[in-house]
């Protein structure tokens, strides 16, 4: 393999490189733009100092660290799946290989240093193997809700075929869907079910495959999946009055990085802030007293990812929701993994949420 040129080099650096001074928060950008969830950690001379990735920033969101600390602070307490030290290989090494080392660790990028620790460039999976293509996920929409706080709108429009700009909310995740590699997708409804086929028909004229499954009475948040054709592949299943720009490659890559049954879109929601100081006791004794906190807590963002052995234990058409599911993998010993959602996220199911949506639509953010 020739040496790689000084401006290839700049050309990676550019996309995927920070420096060890970069704020935890800057590397958040930097991984939404490059679109392969990596950022490379090096010095003013190239030497390689770590990595980050999509999974690193998601685990410290959850772990409410702290996004203005400096990533060479971070990566001295980094903690995860994966291998503990950084996973490089030396420039030259065979494309197979490349591929190997990476499947066999579990991970989807691969620095590539010259013999002094330098980066000489960036093996992506997605590129060695065309990942891009297609991904081994079937798509469920759930598309059978009434729509009753969205009030007169919904009247005559089911709620997944609200206008979001140009677009019904509904077409923007078969979309997604689709730009994701997930072209087989499975919508539930109930509501006006015929308007929504009438509309999507088999998917053909958005590049995808669907076929719909009718609720003849509401089953919960879950129970519709229960009356799909069996699959031995995952299932993404997002409520069709979602608007959102989440990485679903990256949540099906977080939802095999820690081995879960069930993996649940959260969303960081912050609180109001409490009108009176809070005091922390233990028994009669103060540790603490905190005035007017701000509070933040992880709402359910209606996105999941589930395994097919999940889908093959909910009773078949009976009322089931998302959150008995989860108890019942609860209580058998079955992992179940928050993703947190920092990319843009919108429930458009309340009429002052759509219309943020509908103001938050224009062309540079969501027109393709």
């Amino acid at each position: 393999m020739t040496k790689p040129s000084s401006a290839s080099i700049d050309k990676i650096m550019a996309r995927f490189g920070v420096g060890p001074e970069t704020t935890l928060r800057e590397v958040i950008s930097h991984i939404e733009l490059n679109g392969e969830g990596v950022a490379l950690v090096v010095n003013s001379d190239l030497r390689f100092l770590g990595i980050i990735t999509d999974g690193d920033v998601r685990r410290a969101i959850l772990a409410r660290l702290n996004f203005d600390q400096s990533v060479q602070d971070f990566l001295e307490h980094k903690t995860g799946p994966g291998p503990k030290a950084p996973l490089t290989a030396p420039i030259g090494t065979p494309h197979d290989k490349l591929v190997e080392l990476m499947d066999k660790n579990g991970v989807r990028h691969l620095p590539l240093l010259d013999k002094d620790g330098r980066i000489a460039g960036l093996s992506l999976l997605s590129s060695l193997k065309r990942l891009d293509l297609e991904l081994p996920v079937r798509g469920v929409v759930m598309a059978g809700g009434f729509g009753k706080r969205l009030g007169p709108l919904t009247s005559s429009t089911p709620k997944p075929l609200l206008r979001v700009g140009k677009k019904p909310v509904m077409e923007r995740i078969v979309e997604q869907l689709r730009d994701s590699g997930i072209l087989n997708i499975s919508v539930t409804t109930h509501f006006q079910a015929d308007m929504i086929k009438e509309y999507f028909g088999d998917g053909g004229d958005l590049g995808v495959n669907i076929d719909y499954t009718h609720e003849e009475k509401p089953l919960g948040t879950a129970g519709a999946l229960s009356m799909l054709a069996n699959t031995d592949e995952p299932l993404l299943v997002i409520n069709g009055d979602i608007r959102t720009e989440v990485d679903f490659k990256a949540m099906l890559s977080f939802h095999r990085e820690h081995s879960s049954a069930l993996t649940v879109g959260v969303r960081k929601y912050d609180l109001p802030p409490l009108p009176f100081g809070v005091i922390e006791a233990e028994g009669s004794r103060v540790t603490s007293l905190v005035e007017k906190p701000s509070l933040s807590v992880f709402i359910n963002a209606g996105i999941y990812l589930l395994e097919p052995s999940v889908v093959k234990n909910i009773p078949r058409n009976q009322k089931f929701d998302m959150t008995d599911v989860i108890d019942d993998l609860l209580k058998s010993g079955k992992t179940v993994t928050s993703f947190p959602i920092h990319e843009y996220w919108m429930d458009v199911g309340q009429q002052k949420d759509l219309l943020e949506a509908q103001r938050d639509a224009d062309p540079e953010k969501f027109e393709r």
